[in-house]
Formats: C-alpha cells, sequence, structure tokens
C-alpha cells in the first residue's frame, strides 16, 4: 500500500480552538489550551498515523497577527504564521461560531488566500448554536472567495471531528513520510514540560507578565525509582516581576508549580517532582 501524507496548517483567530481540535486529533496534550490571546507562540507540529496516511498538522498562533506591527512578540509572530504557509498544503481555518465578526473573517480569509493554497473553513464550537444560524455567513463569504469547503465541529466534544479527518485523509497525496509511525511531535518532553509551566503562569499572572518571561529546562532526569525531577527558570526581564511572580509569602509561584506538576505527570503518567526559580535575565 502506498504511503500518503498531507500537510495542514491550523489558522484562526485567537481561541478559535485550534489548540484543543490539535490536542484531540493527536489524543495528547502538545499544544497550550488557554483563554488568554497568544497562547500559542511557536508553530507546533502534530503528527496523526493512521494505516498508510501520515496526517501532519502545524498549530500556528492567531491569525489576529496577520497584520500586525505592534511590537516585537507580535512580529515574530506574524513572521511565523506566513512562513508556515511554505510548509504546508493545505490551510484548515478555524472560526469560533459562537463569536466571531464577519467582516473581520472575509479580511483574514482574503490575506492568507494570497498563498494560493486550499482554504478549509472549520466552524468550532458548534455546540453552543444551530448549525443553520451560519448558514447565510457561509453564502457571503462564497460570494468573496474560493472555499474548498466547509466543516462543522465541536473540538472540546469531538462532534464532527471523525468527518472532517475522513475527509483528510482522502485528500492525502502519495509521498514518503516525513515523520516515524511512533512519533506524535516535533517536540520533546523538555518543551512540553516548559509550556505546562507557561500555561500555569498565563493562569495566574495578567496584563504583559506572561508574555514577557520565558521557561528554561535546567534539569531533566529519570530517577532509579522511576519518577520524574524537573528543574526550570522563570526568566524575567524587568526586576519588579519577581516579587509579583512569587506572591505574598510565596503563594503565586507555589500555585503556579503545583498546577504545572500536576499537568506534567498527567502528560509524562509518572510521578514528578518540580522545581522552579526565577531568574532576571538568565543570571
Amino acid at each position: 500500500m502506498n504511503k500518503k501524507v498531507l500537510k495542514l496548517g491550523l489558522y484562526g483567530r485567537t481561541n478559535a480552538g485550534k489548540s484543543t481540535l490539535i490536542n484531540k486529533i493527536i489524543g495528547e496534550k502538545i499544544s497550550i489550551v488557554n483563554k488568554k490571546v497568544n497562547t500559542t507562540i511557536d508553530s507546533i507540529i502534530g503528527v496523526l498515523n493512521t494505516k498508510n496516511v501520515q496526517l501532519i498538522f502545524y498549530d500556528t498562533p492567531g491569525s489576529n497577527f496577520l497584520k500586525s506591527k505592534k511590537n516585537t512578540i507580535n512580529k515574530k509572530i506574524k513572521t511565523e504564521i506566513w512562513e508556515t504557509l511554505n510548509h504546508i498544503d493545505t490551510i484548515l481555518f478555524l472560526v469560533d461560531a459562537y463569536k466571531f465578526n464577519l467582516a473581520n473573517l472575509i479580511d483574514e480569509l482574503k490575506s492568507i488566500n494570497t498563498s494560493g493554497k486550499p482554504i478549509i473553513v472549520i466552524f468550532n464550537k458548534i455546540d453552543l448554536l444551530e448549525k443553520k444560524l451560519i448558514l447565510p455567513y457561509v453564502s457571503q463569504i462564497n460570494d468573496q472567495i474560493n472555499i474548498t469547503d466547509y466543516f462543522y465541529i465541536s473540538a472540546k466534544f469531538s462532534d464532527g471531528t471523525n468527518e472532517l479527518l475522513n475527509f483528510l485523509i482522502s485528500k492525502s497525496m502519495n509521498g514518503n513520510w516525513i515523520y516515524k509511525n511512533n512519533e506524535i511531535t516535533n517536540k520533546d518532553d523538555i518543551f512540553i514540560t516548559n509550556e505546562c509551566t507557561r500555561n500555569a503562569i498565563l493562569n495566574y499572572l495578567h496584563k504583559e507578565i506572561p508574555y514577557n518571561v520565558k521557561i528554561k529546562n535546567i534539569n531533566f532526569k529519570i530517577l532509579k525509582n522511576q519518577h520524574t525531577k524537573i528543574k526550570q527558570k522563570i526568566i524575567i526581564n524587568n526586576k519588579r516581576y519577581k516579587s509579583i511572580i512569587l506572591g505574598k509569602n510565596g503563594s503565586t509561584i507555589k500555585r503556579i508549580r503545583e498546577r504545572s506538576q500536576k499537568e506534567i505527570q498527567k502528560i509524562l503518567n509518572c510521578k514528578t517532582h518540580l522545581y522552579i526559580e526565577i531568574s532576571l535575565n538568565d543570571k
């Protein structure tokens, strides 16, 4: 049986459900799911191997950054979005079906349509409203942009995802697999565990702080008893962040550590001991 492959870029506004969808499809958590904007900074690759077909998903930052010029971080995100287009065959454009602005959606679709890649629009969170309410908008989109197909899903409840996957498998093309049969992502355990801590920071800290810290792994060790020992650094670029991250009597950093450790244990499926320190400019 000939091997087939299809490379797909997940695009759409922040919180449209891209990370939720990729985690559901792959079956493991490889991308941050958080309600705050811009939680996916790097393009994360998820891989699904089924029979002779390999589907490769690129989870990108929010499409609301397509034209952003606000700051260095936003420029990096914008570059990441456009560079991903060079690696993919098809665009999967996710839309929050319950909350979207048609004018903005059409503008973003027109912008990404300049790539010349086929676009599949996926209305997500369909569990929150009736499909018939979306159809008039689909008609208006079709009047202005050539869309390959539309799907209506709930990534959270896996409703409609099998139909989407079957369609994508049918569109796969003859070609050598890029990843091995047992590989599900291009990111290693260190990256994913660092992301767990970044996710915890996003949950407990606000405003600019979560977007101005970096997580660095210092040590990742499997102990003789099969427990995992992890040491991480939260690197800050402003010394005033330290007291905020620590919290009163260390309460905030404790919550961050406990939440991250719990998530890491679930992903690695083993007892984990997480140690976190804060460092100014990695000193």
